[in-house]
């Protein structure tokens, strides 16, 4: 039982910086490392817990390196081939030997057994790239990359690989768009050189730059145009159940259109309750104001994991409708809980 413990914590340590670190190619060695260590403890932690055997202490010995951990996980999923995550972490683990290959392969056994995950999409599609000879996303990538912003629209990982998988066909407008939307959701470190990005993809299009980024702060500008004054408050019953370090967006959207916010304001979940007006400086896409539209939906959302994409276990308001302009004025209340 201690033995499951460690490994237990080890693992999770080393999937939340797996996972808060979705741009992490840009500094290789400590990523391969975070991959490496993770396929290892990953693997070690299914098979203490699938193998019977490792309920009798003189027969359990867990992986001590690598090869090890792949080949159990190889025995275990020959054993029982219907485990998801098993063929998961065996394709990580296989990345991390760079048999891209193998771990391409392994990806897409794990997709036809959870075709709706869609952190699994992404990861199966940026493996197809890794193994492909010129390094490209092929056809089957982008489906797998579309399936995964189906489930997923705002899903970070997935954007930024079909926007370069449009920019290698020559897509460069249709690249710029799909990541525009990242930067309502991305931090400050991380949007400074996504829109560089988008800059450049824009001007390969024959497009202009995208307008200078408004700074959000409590003092609008004088023409951040006709915006909508809201009211946000939480149930009481809720706030008893708020998990550490959530945060609250307030996102004004296309009624019955896209997913992707044409306003949207972050706030720590300790402001509840509060009021926001939400404008043209709040929009993440410069390309689509608040003010460009007749009626706009409107929805608050506290969010656990600080994705601006509502996940299970998120509390969320009922949307409701307003209309840009002076003197609109909405109230909303947090007393749902997102399934």
């Amino acid at each position: 039982m201690a033995l499951f413990v460690i490994l237990a914590a080890l693992l999770a340590v080393a999937a939340l910086a797996w996972a808060t670190a979705p741009l992490w190619r840009q500094a290789r060695v400590p990523g391969l490392a975070a991959v490496a260590l993770l396929a290892v403890l990953a693997a070690t932690l299914y098979l203490v817990v699938g193998n019977p055997d490792a309920l009798d202490p003189a027969k359990r010995r867990p992986p001590e390196t690598l090869p090890e951990a792949i080949a159990s996980l190889e025995e275990a999923l020959e054993r029982d081939p219907s485990q998801a995550e098993g063929w998961r972490l065996l394709a990580r683990a296989y990345a991390a030997e760079a048999r891209t290959i193998s771990a391409r392969d392994a990806f897409a056994r794990a997709v036809a057994l959870a075709p709706d995950d869609a952190d699994l999409l992404a990861e199966a599609a940026e493996s197809r790239a890794l193994a492909a000879d010129n390094r490209r996303f092929d056809d089957t990538a982008i489906e797998l990359l579309q399936r995964a912003l189906q489930v997923q629209p705002m899903h970070q990982r997935s954007r930024w690989f079909l926007g370069i998988a449009q920019r290698q066909r020559g897509q460069h407008a249709e690249a710029a768009a799909t990541w525009e939307p990242l930067l309502g959701i991305v931090d400050a470190t991380t949007a400074m050189p996504l829109r560089e990005q988008i800059d450049i993809a824009r001007k390969e299009a024959g497009l202009s730059p995208l307008p200078a980024a408004v700074a959000a702060t409590p003092e609008r500008p004088a023409d951040a145009g006709p915006g909508i004054t809201v009211s946000v408050s939480l149930d009481p019953q809720l706030a008893m159940r708020l998990p550490e370090g959530a945060v609250v967006y307030v996102i004004a959207r296309q009624t019955e259109g896209p997913p992707m916010p044409v306003a949207v304001e972050r706030l720590p979940v300790s402001a509840l309750p509060t009021v926001v007006t939400l404008d043209d400086g709040d929009s993440p896409m410069p390309t689509l104001k608040l003010s460009q539209l007749d009626t706009v939906e409107v929805v608050a959302r506290v969010s656990a994991s600080g994705d601006a994409a509502a996940q299970a276990g998120d509390f969320t308001s009922a949307p409701l409708h307003a209309t840009p302009g002076p003197g609109s004025r909405i109230a909303l209340l947090i007393d749902q809980v997102v399934r």
